[in-house]
């Protein structure tokens, strides 16, 4: 396995068009990195390029140690995993584990056309990657006849037969139904335990993104804007952007102003507002701000009181064991993620109470993170505006 190294990347395409800024990036030696990002980030132009399917406009890239700018994709040792399959119809999905393998030992491509004594001198590989991905039993017949789960996993097995020294994955689950993606995610997750190859992939699917990888690169308008191991992410954000993509559902956001009210401060706006005693939001009054807060820390409140707020329901989405209620008061909306008893009905009235513990602090200008919840034996209270 190798390294692989990113040195202020960039790729712009005629007609001005920046898909990729000023990447700077590392992933270390048999490590699993996700990226993930919003459509048109830039997220595939990155793995592109890493593949040698793109050629960058600035920056280096090293593989092992080796920059590999002008070396071919058929010389990178990389493996690269589509979106869709892309097998060959006509040859048994043995050929189509070990078509590669022919190729590397200089013979003739065509030699392999629906030869079964082709794949002998590769077998044992390719019953070895067989057994792992489950196709042991459909190794003699054409991708055809599979279903699309087993032609990803012959897409996968494909690129696990040659052993590269990185692996590329491009969204490979995206076009499959949500049981399927969930065992390939598991199955994915289970190889590089196995492997410890390097791996990259790039995926639009935060929930991939954050099961998967052992790091988790945001990008947006081909830059990143946070690399981090996922809990990292999900707890201190850098901005306002990557604390609304990651989590489900995305985190809440409110605007309102800071203001200090006898010995603790208070966060709203005409209509409503939330007390609390958190210190390290002080250097922040008298300056409008966003307040972020995620639907787990949000819950209904037994009745009314100096410590809730008011709220109507507006939308219910039962979901097994949860529901989701989108909440509103005045110019505020926010989405509770709460048991499914008691149950809750469209125009219903509650009262609910917010874990400002948990909240986080941008700026409404900018977008970035001012300060992050978890703050231990904070006093915080919900209170309706007088």
């Amino acid at each position: 396995m190798a390294e692989v190294s990113l040195e202020q990347i960039g790729k712009t395409y005629p007609g001005g068009v920046e898909a990729v800024r000023d990447v700077q990036l590392r992933v270390n030696d048999g490590e699993l990195i996700a990226l993930v990002g919003p459509s048109g980030s830039g997220k595939t132009t990155l793995l592109r390029m890493i593949a040698g399917l793109e050629t960058p406009t600035t920056g280096i890239i090293r593989i092992g140690g080796r920059v590999v700018n002008d070396v071919p994709p058929h010389r990178r040792d990389v493996a690269m995993v589509f979106q869709r399959p892309a097998l060959y119809p006509h040859l048994s999905v043995r050929a189509n584990l070990g078509f590669r393998l022919t190729l590397r030992q200089g013979r003739r491509w065509w030699d392999w056309f629906g030869s079964r004594r082709a794949c002998g001198e590769n077998a044992a590989e390719i019953d070895n990657v067989a057994r792992q991905l489950g196709l042991e039993n459909v190794l003699d017949r054409r991708p055809g006849t599979l279903s699309g789960g087993q032609q990803q996993r012959v897409a996968l097995g494909r690129a696990l037969v040659r052993r590269p020294a990185v692996f590329l994955f491009d969204e490979p689950l995206s076009n499959l139904d949500a049981r399927l993606r969930l065992e390939m995610r598991r199955e994915l997750h289970l190889l590089h335990r196995r492997l410890r190859a390097t791996m990259i992939y790039v995926t639009h699917d935060q929930d991939e993104a954050m099961t998967l990888g052992e790091r988790v690169v945001v990008l947006d308008r081909g830059a990143i804007r946070q690399a981090d191991c996922p809990q990292a992410l999900y707890d201190r954000p850098a901005d306002r952007l990557v604390a609304g993509f990651l989590g489900w559902p995305p985190m809440n956001f409110l605007d309102g102003e800071l203001v200090v009210v006898g010995d603790r401060l208070s966060f709203g706006n005409w209509d409503g507002c939330l007390i609390t005693s958190r210190l390290d939001w002080r250097p922040f009054v008298g300056r409008p701000l966003t307040l972020g807060i995620r639907a787990e820390d949000v819950r209904l409140a037994e009745g009314p009181g100096e410590n809730q707020l008011t709220m109507v329901v507006r939308l219910v989405e039962r979901l097994g064991p949860v529901q989701l209620a989108t909440l509103t008061m005045a110019a505020w909306t926010v989405t509770a993620r709460l048991a499914v008893t008691p149950a809750l009905s469209e125009g219903e009235t509650v009262h609910v109470a917010f874990d400002l513990t948990r909240a986080h602090l941008f700026d409404p200008a900018t977008g970035r993170a001012l300060c992050h919840g978890h703050v231990s034996n904070a006093e915080c209270r919900v209170q309706n505006a007088e």
